[in-house]
């Protein structure tokens, strides 16, 4: 009996020790790999952060031991989610000014300001998110009361999409605005010759140069927070559409010392300085840090009717938007990107805009390869422009732009301009890829908000009934490529991650419910259980 007893340790020992040590081994696990084929499967091992082996429970259990192991419990596992176009820097900032959004009147935008400055007492105020679509009467407000309350403190106020203010005159003194101020590429909003304190698109940048500038340490404390809440939601990778060289140094100063966990594919804002700096030296690529794109602005945004479009708004006689970049502009960086190792990432919303970014781009790159450059937000696209995606053009997208807009785009745009509109079928089926993104803090971060949009069409109380424009909604596969597998690959990462395969980042999400499958309705109530990066579990 001791004779067999001991043939048995033996045995089980040799083994054990036959077997590879990893770092983590999760099994029984539902799991999305979003490779090639889709496939599903059940396990993985991970080693040195990355995925070292993936298949089923028994396979992985008899080739690998780890002191680290969980049992998923037929739970659902995705790959780590990418947030292809959001302000990340932006969202940290935001969480520490006043919240304005959800206000359903600008008497209500007041309230949230006057007890915000009563709780953290300013010098400078500043808020964001006011929406005049989701007022009664949807006029832009004017300064009249926000003067009343705060004569001596410098007001200034973003819209929700970030491309108007509402200032006070204290502000409008500061920055040396006048009724005589001329400013191209947007609108000094008046009312019978007087200023209303509504700055639209290009005007914005004499307020922003009287803004307090941020500290290093502001700037820390920003991302660490839009990090905490990014990695809450399933976020392990988001695609920063415009920074400058200060911050992009503290994200990767704060990744080197371990103090950022997330990983960032930073497009470098427009500016001169950053043309010059970044363009010159190349690609900058870290494990967690990629910097080889330029973010520019080619119009404004459709709330604000800063848009460029072809034709007048139908809600506002002869007014075309404008385009805040110039055309010969825009040709110009087009080139000097080209004849560089970077991508041009253009915000285009109107159809105006996206054609003149569209023709820019197919000019440049009619003899270069890959070059994957994006039009971001391609909002709306007039019926015969959208085959000009073409040469590996990627339009980026954000759904909840579609389910935010949707009560008042017909009227921006007319019931025909309106059909190409946030038409994301299309794009995918002319550009053969789609990416998704949030846009926050213009949306909310949370990632499977973006999921329901794209696939229903609705918003969180189920309406419409039918769905937005359903001809033009993702499958739940499209989808999830697009928050993976595709929004990697538009950030030249496809070989290093947005799916679950052996060679990749180990950067994945346990989710509670199996969003490929349940009802629609719950999808919203997805919520991201663990989530990690690398193979460090992050939540």
């Amino acid at each position: 009996m001791k004779t067999l007893l001991f043939v048995l340790v033996l045995s089980l020992s040799a083994c054990t020790s036959t077997k590879e040590k990893v770092d983590l081994i999760v099994t029984n696990a539902r799991i999305y790999t979003v490779d090639e084929n889709f496939t599903t499967t059940e396990a993985f091992a991970v080693k040195d952060g990355e995925f070292v082996a993936v298949g089923s429970s028994k396979e992985i259990s008899e080739k690998y031991s780890s002191e680290e192991r969980f049992n998923a419990n037929n739970k659902t596992i995705i790959p780590g989610l990418i947030d292809a176009h959001c302000h990340f820097y932006g969202l940290g900032i935001d969480l520490q000014v006043v919240d304005l959004r959800g206000a359903k009147s600008f008497d209500e935008v007041l309230d949230k300001v006057v007890l915000y400055q009563k709780k953290y007492p300013r010098t400078f105020i500043r808020g964001r998110g006011w929406d005049q679509n989701d007022w009664e009467l949807k006029n832009f407000p004017t300064k009249k009361k926000l003067d009343s309350l705060f004569p001596d403190i410098a007001v200034v106020l973003q819209r929700v999409d970030g491309h108007a203010y509402i200032v006070n005159q204290k502000a409008l003194d500061l920055a040396g605005i006048t009724v005589e101020t001329k400013v191209e590429g947007g609108e000094i909003v008046k009312i019978d010759g007087k200023l209303t304190g509504v700055l639209v698109d290009n005007p914005m940048v004499m307020i922003d140069a009287i803004l307090p500038k941020p500290s290093v340490k502001t700037k820390v404390n920003a991302l660490k927070a839009a990090e905490k809440l990014c990695v809450d939601f399933g976020l392990t990778t988001v695609n920063d559409a415009g920074l400058d060289r200060e911050t992009i140094e503290i994200i990767d100063s704060l990744q080197q010392i371990g103090e950022l966990s997330i990983r960032v594919y930073a497009m470098v804002s427009a500016y001169k300085e950053n043309l010059d700096y970044y363009l010159n030296k190349g690609i900058l690529k870290t494990d967690k840090l990629n910097v080889r794109s330029v973010k520019l602005y080619a119009d404004g945004a459709l709330g604000s009717r800063g848009a460029a479009l072809k034709r007048p708004y139908s809600d506002k006689h002869n007014h075309f938007g404008a385009m805040v970049t110039p055309v010969s502009e825009i040709n110009e960086l087009a080139s000097r990107i080209a004849a560089s190792e970077y991508q041009m990432n253009t915000h285009a919303i109107g159809d105006s805009a996206n054609i003149v970014v569209l023709r820019a781009y197919n000019k440049v790159l009619k003899n270069s390869k890959d070059r994957r450059w994006k039009v971001e937000h391609a909002q709306v696209i007039a019926a015969e422009d959208f085959t000009n995606f073409k040469m590996g053009i990627i339009p980026s997208v954000q759904p909840t732009h579609a389910t935010s807009d949707m009560y008042w785009s017909e009227e921006r745009l007319g019931k025909e301009r309106v059909t190409g509109a946030y038409a994301y079928k299309k794009l995918l089926q002319n550009a053969g890829i789609i990416v998704l993104g949030t846009d926050f803090p213009v949306e909310k971060v949370n990632p499977f908000l973006t999921f329901y949009s794209a696939v229903a069409r609705k918003d969180v109380a189920q309406y419409p009934e039918n769905g937005f424009q359903m001809e033009n909604a993702l499958t739940r596969e499209e989808t999830l490529k697009g928050m993976t597998i595709w929004a990697a690959y538009s950030n030249f990462e496809e070989e290093e991650k947005g799916s679950i395969e052996i060679g990749k980042k180990a950067d994945f999400v346990l989710l509670n419910k199996d969003i490929m499958k349940i009802e629609e309705n719950e999808i919203p109530n997805t919520i991201a259980e663990q989530v990690y990066i690398g193979g460090v579990k992050v939540k």
